[in-house]
């Protein structure tokens, strides 16, 4: 009876078209990269949470249709003499697997909300909660616009001192949004601030929008920031050159 069952839901996965969906992760950085994947609370967790990625690596981590979540990396991550892990950038708590936990800010995300059935999949890079590495997105086959995204500038190099975090050595590791920075309801678009009409550009946002046109700098840039393809599969590079 189990694997009837089993059966029975493979075959309707066939008919309705629902397939899954790889994502490449590569590492082009010069630097060790350790990706962190975070489902939405009401899809399943990926196989694949964190992993290391050193300089020229690659790992595949698929994705059942219908799957949305994000994905980001972490930065400067060290294990220490006790066996804690953890990382300046993105941390997702003292583990390599994320399992279940987010990224903290400011990280560099990558969104997808995928279709299923033949519909289309949402995806877009999010600089809402700041930056901490260049990020992009190909789609890989597909149909539709299907067009690449993501924040393949150093945005790090133009921080201002009030937005930086500070790596050990001293340099800049990442670089919070304004509304991860002062928490005001003007730059996090809260309170009376919550409505598109009045949540507008401000002269921190446009750093980053400036320097990644392609990318959510402030939480209702939706406009010039989300696209859409059908059926394909999804190359994600650290430090796209």
């Amino acid at each position: 009876m189990e694997k009837l069952v089993i059966l029975s839901f493979v075959f309707a996965l066939f008919i309705s078209g629902a397939k899954s969906v790889t994502f490449t992760f590569t590492n082009k950085c010069t630097y060790t990269v350790w990706a962190g994947t975070l489902n939405n609370a009401d899809k399943p967790q990926l196989a694949q949470t964190g992993f290391q990625l050193d300089t020229g690596a690659s790992q595949t981590v698929d994705a059942p249709a219908g799957w949305g979540g994000r994905m980001w990396g972490r930065t400067l991550c060290t294990t220490d003499a006790s066996g804690k892990f953890s990382c300046v950038t993105g941390d997702c708590g003292a583990q390599v697997s994320c399992n279940g936990a987010g990224g903290a800010t400011p990280a560099t995300l990558v969104e997808f909300t995928l279709g299923t059935g033949g519909n289309q999949d949402f995806y877009d890079t999010s600089l809402v909660d700041g930056f901490n590495l260049p990020m992009s997105i190909t789609p890989q086959g597909g149909t539709g616009d299907c067009r690449g995204s993501g924040c393949p500038a150093n945005v790090n190099a133009i921080c201002p001192s009030e937005l930086r975090v500070t790596a050990p050595d001293g340099s800049t590791a990442a670089c919070k949004s304004a509304c991860a920075a002062f928490g005001t309801q003007e730059y996090c678009c809260t309170g009376v601030s919550n409505d598109p009409n009045i949540c507008k550009p401000t002269n921190y946002s446009m750093i980053f929008k400036n320097a990644c046109p392609d990318a959510y700098s402030y939480a209702y840039n939706d406009g010039s920031s989300t696209f859409t393809c059908t059926g394909a599969n999804y190359l994600l590079t650290f430090c796209p050159s």
